[in-house]
């Protein structure tokens, strides 16, 4: 028995070097952009927007292009993970909005609580807030699984909008055939997963899994810090949600042109969620990013304004 348990202690600590070793091979990659450009809040004018539940929904906007493009940001995030599409897609001349999902950032968590339907509420309000009419919606990770549900709860939403983004998407069910999630859901729930993230060697290691074939240390770091600022037992519902509602059966009701955008090494939302959001959303183009991971809005952005300009090829962007 002593030599069974020297033996496995002998293994933790091997696995614990190796782990440390990884990790600190990642902090030693360059970086893409400067952290402290990473780390500034999207430049514009900052909206409160009062729900009917008291929820108050904090949003940014800037420009006052033909186009207005809607950015809704993944789970456990912020405002933050926009900041360079953001600079980009306001450089082109477009008016850019983004917001703090209920419960995420600066915004609250009204009486009605958290969930896919109260959050694809707001995402509703935001746009009648700003008075969309020919918008272009960004939705990441659980931000395209919100911008589905308001169109499907909100038919109204179609008529507001140009066309509609799915970066790094899925509709329901993001632990089928993704063993990641199936193990970091339920470690995420229970509390033990934001306190590994906030460990020097796992919290890298973390956020190197959610990049493709080149993770940087400062975006995993912005990442970080948002994700461990949120209380994640209060967003309990919304991540049930995200593992059992399953809204690819309506997938045929959204009537908006749309593009759907994928990392090959996406481990998070693995292709078979974008196959299957092109296949059943009418007429919807499916492009893959090589080597890019479930992180496209810092890895790839360049391929998301593509996305945006393809939608509305006759309204471009005037300054």
């Amino acid at each position: 028995m002593r030599r069974v348990v020297s033996l496995l202690g002998v293994a933790v600590g091997c696995g614990y070097l190796a782990a440390r070793s990884a990790a600190s091979r990642i902090r030693r990659r360059p970086d893409r952009y400067p952290e402290e450009r990473l780390r500034r809040d999207p430049a514009g004018e900052e909206v409160s927007i009062l729900r009917p539940d008291g929820t108050r929904i904090r949003a940014i906007t800037a420009g006052h292009g033909a186009t207005t493009v809607i950015l809704a940001h993944g789970y456990g995030a912020s405002v933050r993970e926009w900041t360079i599409l953001w600079e980009m897609l306001a450089e082109l001349g477009y008016r850019v909005i983004c917001f703090d999902q209920r419960g995420h950032g600066r915004s609250t968590i009204g009486a009605a609580g958290i969930g896919p339907s109260q959050m694809a509420g707001d995402t509703m309000g935001v746009l009648e807030h700003f008075e969309v009419t020919d918008g272009i919606l960004v939705g990441h990770s659980m931000g395209g699984f919100l911008a589905l549900r308001c169109l499907l709860d909100h038919p109204e939403c179609q008529q507001r909008l140009r066309g509609l983004v799915l970066a790094a998407s899925f509709a329901g069910r993001v632990t089928e055939r993704a063993p990641q999630n199936r193990l970091q859901i339920p470690l995420l729930a229970s509390g033990i997963l934001p306190a590994l993230a906030a460990t020097e060697t796992f919290g890298m290691l973390f956020g190197a899994s959610l990049s493709g074939d080149h993770p940087s240390p400062a975006e995993i770091r912005v990442f970080l810090d948002d994700f461990i600022a949120h209380n994640h037992r209060r967003l309990l519902p919304i991540l049930q949600a995200l593992v059992f509602e399953d809204l690819y059966p309506r997938l045929g009701e959204i009537l908006v042109p749309t593009m759907v955008l994928c990392g090959t090494k996406d481990r998070t939302t693995p292709p078979w969620h974008s196959e299957a959001l092109a296949a059943g959303i009418p007429e919807a183009e499916l492009r893959w990013v090589e080597g890019v991971g479930h992180m496209i809005n810092y890895e790839a952005p360049d391929r998301i304004v593509a996305a945006v300009r393809s939608l509305a090829p006759h309204l471009e962007a005037v300054r």
